[in-house]
């Protein structure tokens, strides 16, 4: 099923059972949908638009969840924790740490990179075999570990 097409049942979903939370970030996610459709690319938006869509909007609520602590606001940074939770639902599953260190350790070797000055041998492949599947700062801190930024 097209995201559009899920967002819009899972829509329906929560505003029978009265969840205005969920609703609320649903209805977000489909802005961004209709965004997409104005953006006058002509097309339909495939699998990779909507996991790059899907990791903007999760991005943005990760920030606002860091400003909020910061700012000593926890009610507001719960609330967007709990927005996060639904935008996730839609996301594959992360990959956990070790997952990413061995798939970017692999790309190294494949690469022959050696030290920092290969960052971008490592990085562009890296961001794209992990993409939607792992943090891009994550993936950013476990390249330049291994590539002895540190």
């Amino acid at each position: 099923m097209a995201l559009e097409a899920k967002i819009n049942e899972e829509i329906k979903t929560a505003m029978k059972s009265g969840e205005k939370l969920r609703l609320e970030t649903l209805r977000s996610i489909r802005a961004a949908i209709i965004e997409f459709a104005k953006s006058g690319l002509n097309r339909e938006m495939n699998e990779a638009d909507e996991l790059k869509m899907l990791n903007n909007i999760a991005k943005k609520r990760k920030d606002a969840i860091t400003m909020y602590k910061d700012a000593n606001r926890m009610e507001l940074a719960e609330k967007e924790s709990a927005e996060l939770a639904v935008i996730l639902e839609f996301l594959p599953a992360q990959l956990s740490e070790v997952e990413v260190r061995a798939i970017i350790m692999k790309i190294k070797e494949d690469s022959g990179s050696v030290d920092m000055k290969d960052m971008g041998k490592v990085m562009g492949p890296s961001m794209k075999a992990l993409s939607g599947k792992a943090d891009g700062g994550l993936v950013q801190s476990i390249v330049k570990e291994i590539l002895g930024g540190n």
